[in-house]
């Protein structure tokens, strides 16, 4: 009796493997038609190095400006080093004004690229100026420009006559304990020589009372790389463009039912069926 019931048992074992087997190929056969999406922004890829800036302009304009001090040229060994060695590096001087949370959460931001759009708005202020043609880096003095570190003293000379430049919130000020200064708006980007050599002359003209200094991100030539964006939902409308038959009888069928029903229940008042009733009555 034992024995046979084994049997049964193999049997159907043996009989439901090529159900198995199917539900298999189904699975896998499904999971090869998944669909990968990604989201592009519509500004090209942002330096990493001015994104930690503004994870730190975010802590303090102190930190902001002690970080800048120390990557003044750093953007040099982006040249020579891997991307994730470049990316360490970043990491290693902000670990200088930041302790084991911080840098997390300055990861995280990495991660989501939440400082690129900050970066980029800096970007579309300084095409708004325009920049002129072909400088890496240029200042802005009461609506003069140059891209010269010798032409700075000249422009400073009548800067009072002309009209004083708007300053957004965001705007990264040099620390001073004056604000009715000549303002000397620096368009470059943080890390490169070029900038490097601004830096020093107007951070000195900044410490001794003669300006006040703005410096805002340019990026003389953007990245080719595209901008993806992680942390927003993506949706797809896939539309299906198979074509089934279907009864023309049943469809209409259906729709005189449902329309008989819904004038059953609009004459349906408190409970009282006044169709049915004119009906009887």
């Amino acid at each position: 009796m034992a024995a046979g019931r084994t049997l049964c048992v193999v049997q159907l074992l043996l009989g439901s493997m090529p159900l198995w087997l199917s539900l298999l190929g189904a699975t896998t056969a499904s999971a090869s038609k998944a669909v990968t999406a990604r989201l592009a922004a519509k500004w090209p890829e942002t330096p990493l190095l001015l994104e930690a800036s503004e994870f730190m302009a975010e802590e303090s304009n102190e930190k902001f400006w002690q970080f800048l001090e120390t990557v003044q040229e750093l953007a040099i060994y982006k040249q020579t080093e891997s991307d994730y060695s470049y990316y360490n590096l970043i990491l290693k001087k902000a670990g200088q004004f930041l302790d084991n949370l911080h840098i997390n959460l300055l990861k995280f931001a990495f991660s989501i690229r939440a400082y690129s759009p900050t970066v980029q708005m800096f970007q579309q202020i300084a095409a708004d100026e325009p920049p002129p043609d072909g400088c890496h880096a240029f200042v802005v003095v009461h609506k003069e420009h140059t891209c010269k570190t010798n032409d700075i003293k000249k422009l400073l000379k009548k800067a009072t006559s002309r009209p004083r430049p708007y300053l957004f919130k965001g705007d990264h000020k040099f620390p001073t304990n004056k604000e009715n200064l000549p303002v000397v708006i620096l368009y470059a980007e943080m890390g490169t020589r070029i900038f490097g050599k601004f830096h020093k002359v107007l951070s000195e003209k900044a410490r001794r009372g003669e300006i006040l200094y703005v410096l805002r991100h340019y990026i003389q030539k953007p990245s080719s790389r595209k901008m993806y964006l992680s942390g927003y939902g993506v949706e797809l409308a896939i539309k299906s463009t198979e074509y089934k038959a279907l009864d023309d009888t049943q469809v209409k069928n259906l729709a005189v039912n449902n329309t008989v029903e819904d004038e059953t229940e609009a004459s349906e008042v408190q409970g009282f069926l006044f169709g049915r009733l004119k009906i009887l009555y």
